[in-house]
């Protein structure tokens, strides 16, 4: 095999996974709504973060305070550690709340994966039933 033709059926083979690992996603994330809209499940997904949020938020602001109250920078240096608390406790609330459709996504993809990499084995090992 040429190199040539080596690098045109390996990239060929690796749009046919990220095709078809984004198809399966697509699938897992409608297996996992059912057919219902996502605006609600994203709307619950933001009140229930908010509380780690807030968490996340005060303890940024507790961890900055010590290091910096002798500096004259303490108040920006406490609030831009909080801000940051609260966009990580944010983001871990968010993480949590979906990790069901994160799950269900993840297992469409990696099934669809599966099925382009066996049909490439299939076509390199082929099976005789003779």
């Amino acid at each position: 095999m040429e190199l040539g033709e080596w690098v045109k059926t390996n990239v060929d083979y690796g749009k046919r996974l990220v095709g078809s690992g984004i198809e399966g996603a697509r699938s897992g994330q409608e297996e996992f709504f059912n057919g219902e809209p996502i605006g609600p499940f994203l709307s619950e997904s933001m009140k229930a973060s908010i509380a780690p949020a807030a968490i996340g938020a005060c303890v940024g602001a507790l961890v900055a305070y010590p290091f910096y109250r002798k500096k004259s920078s303490t108040a920006t240096a406490t609030l831009a550690y909080g801000l940051l608390g609260c966009v990580v406790g944010l983001t871990a609330g968010l993480a949590w709340k979906s990790r069901g459709l994160s799950a269900s996504v993840a297992s469409g993809a990696l099934k669809e994966i599966g099925k382009v990499r066996d049909e490439k084995w299939l076509t390199k090992n082929p099976i005789n039933y003779a």
